[in-house]
């Protein structure tokens, strides 16, 4: 079946937002099409009349630290980020995020951008980029402009980029410093269609001492349509000590704070109740115990 009729392969910004111009909302940005591609078999539909293919683009696929944040280009891959030294010390959770997405030839052309364009709430990737407050880098309507990261996220697959005109180009975060860390962790359904029940990503900062927490950002989704932080618990956990009495303590607030729904695919809203228990404990004190030795290496990653 045919899916498209021209294929474009823009070496320049500039060049991709003329073609998408050009093409009056005809055209589709696809970078690995690890999900469009399957999207547009399913359809049903005409054949696209024009694919633009951003991956050609060097400013959208490279992997940058400078000015005090890490730069991630919308075209990277999942396993680029994977192997990248600054995000694994700096970002732990987001190479913990991006190595449990699908398997290697996946990882090997899914990128971070297509991962958070499609705008699903229960995406690894975005999960993580969420507890590390990041910010994107967009062309929307001829603007070029940076954005919190949920704000392009309107519900459930509704992104504020028009995937016909707009463009986006990368993502940049603080990376921890010292006494700072982070963590993710997911559940999934091992049969059939392997979607996630639950994801959780953390980031936390202690005290000079390594005794208390001074802060927190706390992902946890798929609970409403789109990513959310459990700000509760991010405001109930600053200056409470290190422990295990707090983790249950944090755990038992955010089973109060988060009502997920009952999901045919996913889980009965019960059982994910439960599962917000499990990820909690299990993030918050991995996330803790990197901030105290200041070592972080990341866990159940993809080969």
């Amino acid at each position: 079946m045919k899916l498209w009729t021209h294929y474009h392969t823009p070496k320049t910004i500039d060049d991709a937002l003329q073609l998408l111009a050009g093409y009056e909302g005809a055209a589709r940005v696809i970078a690995g099409g690890t999900d469009l591609l399957v999207d547009m078999r399913a359809a049903g539909h005409e054949p696209q009349t024009a694919l633009i293919d951003i991956t050609h683009i060097p400013e959208l696929t490279t992997i940058e630290q400078n000015n005090g944040a890490i730069s991630i280009g919308a075209g990277v891959t999942h396993t680029a980020i994977v192997k990248s030294a600054a995000i694994t010390t700096g970002a732990t959770c987001l190479v913990e995020s991006c190595g449990v997405v699908g398997g290697p030839q996946v990882r090997n052309v899914a990128t971070l951008g297509g991962n958070v364009a499609h705008a699903l709430p229960a995406g690894d990737g975005t999960i993580s980029l969420v507890a590390l407050d990041a910010e994107a880098e967009v062309v929307v309507r001829g603007e070029r402009r940076w954005l919190p990261i949920r704000e392009l996220f309107l519900g459930p697959g509704k992104s504020l980029l028009d995937p016909t005109r707009d463009l986006l180009l990368r993502f940049r975060f603080t990376p921890t410093a010292q006494g700072e860390a982070t963590a993710f962790k997911r559940i999934m359904r091992p049969q059939g269609v392997a979607l996630p029940v639950l994801g959780c990503a953390v980031w936390v900062r202690l005290d000079a001492a390594r005794s208390y927490y001074e802060a927190a950002r706390i992902s946890i989704a798929p609970v409403g349509p789109t990513p959310q932080r459990v700000s509760d618990v991010e405001a109930a956990i600053r200056g409470k000590p290190v422990n295990d009495d707090t983790i249950e303590e944090m755990a038992d607030l955010a089973q109060t704070m988060l009502q997920p729904r009952t999901s045919k695919y996913r889980a009965t809203a019960a059982y994910r109740v439960e599962m917000i228990d499990v990820l909690m404990r299990r993030t918050l004190a991995l996330a803790a115990r990197r901030a105290q030795t200041g070592q972080a290496v990341p866990e159940g990653v993809g080969v």
